[in-house]
């Protein structure tokens, strides 16, 4: 369903030097599958999701969604990638119900479908208390619910979650779980990024661990568990990067 391939993405500086962002960077995600694509701050994580969505073309290599190439068919990968970001906002001047049915417009979606489809949607994702309210009075969480359905109005097979829990308390994040379990459930491929590395374990089947650009290891938490002889992704994450007394960086992964 995703399919990435030595992707890589430069970023020219000032003076005539360059930034490696995404490094040569492999792997695929399947129909059914939750990846967790992890890694410390400037790891590279969002760079290659927006690659993969379209939103930047790369330096080298190439990402396909879905049989599309990112980077020559943009538009048709976006018909079938919901996106929900911690950074994503919502129009406040809008109700709950509007904004979706504004989304669903943009995606194609005819005015009938799209009612049935948000209001499944709205009992699904436990919304119908707020769904004509002003998105300007919501909650965090309640906001965040707003940005699931905006990702899903289209039916897409394909889910980019980049940070989906940032912000949210116990409750808040319990929810993505959830969320994220029923889309799993539903056959569709998932990507999340996430600093929440205790929850990356309960979200995620398989998961690719990033530093400095480069994909150094992936596979299943027994799979990274066995290779790094380290129990958590905690500690996986310290040995990636090289801290703590004895420990040395990991090498990089072999391409998938």
């Amino acid at each position: 369903m995703i399919e990435v391939r030595e992707l890589s993405k430069r970023f020219p500086l000032a003076g005539g030097q360059e930034l490696l962002a995404v490094d040569n960077v492999s792997f695929s995600v399947s129909a059914g599958e939750v990846y967790g694509l992890l890694g410390p701050n400037g790891a590279g994580k969002t760079t290659t999701l927006r690659m993969i969505l379209g939103l930047l073309a790369p330096s080298h290599g190439y990402s396909m969604v879905a049989g599309y190439r990112s980077s020559e068919q943009p538009d048709e990968v976006k018909r079938r990638v919901g996106l929900v970001s911690a950074t994503a906002g919502i129009y406040h001047w809008l109700s709950v119900r509007e904004m979706l049915l504004f989304f669903a417009d943009l995606y194609g979606v005819a005015l009938e479908q799209a009612e049935m489809r948000i209001e499944r949607l709205a009992h699904w994702l436990g919304m119908g208390d707020y769904l004509d309210r002003r998105c300007a009075t919501l909650s965090t969480g309640q906001r965040q619910r707003v940005n699931f359905a905006r990702a899903l109005v289209h039916d897409p097979p394909v889910l980019l979650l980049d940070e989906p829990t940032l912000g949210l308390d116990v409750i808040g994040s319990q929810v993505v779980l959830e969320f994220v379990a029923q889309l799993r459930a539903q056959q569709r491929a998932v990507i999340v990024t996430t600093h929440r590395l205790d929850e990356a374990e309960r979200l995620c089947q398989r998961f690719g661990l990033l530093h400095r650009g480069r994909l150094v290891i992936e596979g299943t938490l027994a799979d990274l568990q066995a290779r790094t002889q380290c129990t958590t992704l905690v500690e996986m994450f310290l040995k990636l990067a090289g801290v703590g007394p004895g420990l040395q960086s990991l090498p990089p992964a072999e391409a998938s």
